[in-house]
């Protein structure tokens, strides 16, 4: 339910949010920093009980860096004229950076608690566990390649066909982060846990959405791009 109301929130504030952002991203980035410094800090920073519990559960959970990512995705199922990818498609670049800062903040606290803990005793980790751990590596990796390449003055200093080819990472990306998510919700899901349960129920359905809604995107642009060659 949590994550829910995060990603509505999410939706709301980018739309409402899309003229701040584009003319002072920095902003944002500014504050992206400050709030994964916070968490990071928490154990010696004192927040107003009233925000710190909701503070420290999108943070921690990476609730609202995924509601980000999901945003960054659907972005790219809608048609280039459609008027809800005309309006986020200029700010997509931006997302990805607030959002790629946030999770590196919920990888580095999750690779120097749990990760220590794993690596000093693996025996007593499941492979679920293990697994998940893995491919958060890999995550880790992924976000400071796309985060870095995401800036425009990166962009501006490549190769138009070599920054393409990176950004093709991102698929990886988003379906590595359900395989993460589902290898460690998989074990509670599966002993019975409701709240894992219903974790499990409402990713799959919006990752599996995305995937079957990008590759028929894919699809009919495919058979633009040959109509429109085969017209002119």
């Amino acid at each position: 339910m949590i994550f829910l109301i995060t990603l509505a929130c999410t939706v709301l504030f980018s739309f409402l949010l899309k003229q701040p952002i584009k003319r002072a991203p920095w902003l944002f980035y500014i504050l992206a920093i400050v709030m994964t410094a916070l968490f990071l800090a928490r154990d010696v920073v004192q927040l107003p009980a009233i925000i710190e519990k909701p503070f420290f559960f999108i943070m921690q959970k990476a609730t609202l860096a995924e509601s980000l990512f999901i945003v960054i995705m659907f972005i790219g199922v809608f048609d280039a004229k459609s008027k809800i990818r005309s309006w986020l498609q200029p700010i997509r670049a931006e997302l990805s950076i607030i959002a790629c800062i946030i999770a590196l903040g919920h990888i580095a606290s999750y690779l120097t608690s749990f990760g220590v803990r794993i690596l000093t005793n693996s025996s007593s980790y499941n492979g679920f566990l293990l697994s998940s751990f893995a491919i958060a590596l890999v995550l880790f990796a992924l976000l400071l390649v796309l985060g870095f390449t995401s800036f425009e003055f990166i962009k501006k200093r490549m190769k138009t066909k070599s920054w393409k080819k990176i950004q093709y990472l991102a698929y990886a990306f988003y379906a590595l982060t359900y395989a993460h998510l589902m290898l460690f919700l998989l074990p509670p899901a599966i002993g019975g846990g409701v709240s894992a349960q219903i974790s499990v129920a409402i990713y799959s359905v919006v990752f599996i959405a995305y995937f079957a809604l990008r590759i028929r995107r894919w699809r009919i642009d495919s058979k633009m791009a040959v109509s429109g060659e085969s017209n002119a």
